[in-house]
């Protein structure tokens, strides 16, 4: 497996990862009727745009397997998802290690997500803190609880999420 920027060829590939794993995960945290929103629709030129100028992607046996983005500007980590069938095999946080690299190499003091209810644990595994909760407003107009969660990439204090 390895992990390289995103090109707007693979923007219906990380499309199609988002849905599965939405589904396969946020299943039993979120009410059905708001995962079904959440995931409805077909994508959007907006969507494609955001995937080639942000995304990375994860690539293991030739097939886009997991997807991530960070903002350098503010920190902010977006869009870690992986195919349901690659999911327990170091992809997602493959993906955390790659984007963290990239935040150290634009001098960033700490980075920072909304995590989903499902994957706070994981965040929790790779050094993040958090413990309230906020909501989380998709474009499709379904809100969802998720965890603010910060992780300082260096000494120091730890900024609020």
């Amino acid at each position: 497996m390895h992990i390289e920027k995103a090109t707007i060829e693979e923007a219906l590939a990380c499309f199609a990862i988002r849905r599965e794993a939405i589904l396969a995960r946020c299943t039993g945290f979120y009410p059905q009727r708001d995962l079904a929103i959440w995931t409805s629709g077909a994508m959007s030129e907006a969507f494609a745009r955001r995937v080639a100028e942000h995304f990375h992607v994860a690539v293991a046996d030739g097939q886009v397997v997991g997807t991530g983005m960070i903002d350098l500007a503010t920190g902010k980590v977006d869009a870690i998802f992986v195919l349901p069938g690659y999911m327990g095999r170091g992809v997602g946080r493959a993906m955390m290690e790659h984007l963290e690299s990239l935040a150290l190499g634009a001098g960033l003091g700490s980075i920072h997500l909304e995590s989903t209810l499902n994957a706070v644990a994981f965040y929790r595994s790779l050094g993040f803190e958090g413990e309230g909760q906020s909501i989380y407003e998709s474009s499709l107009g379904v809100r969802l609880a998720c965890v603010p969660m910060v992780k300082p990439l260096r000494d120091g204090p730890v900024p609020a999420p």
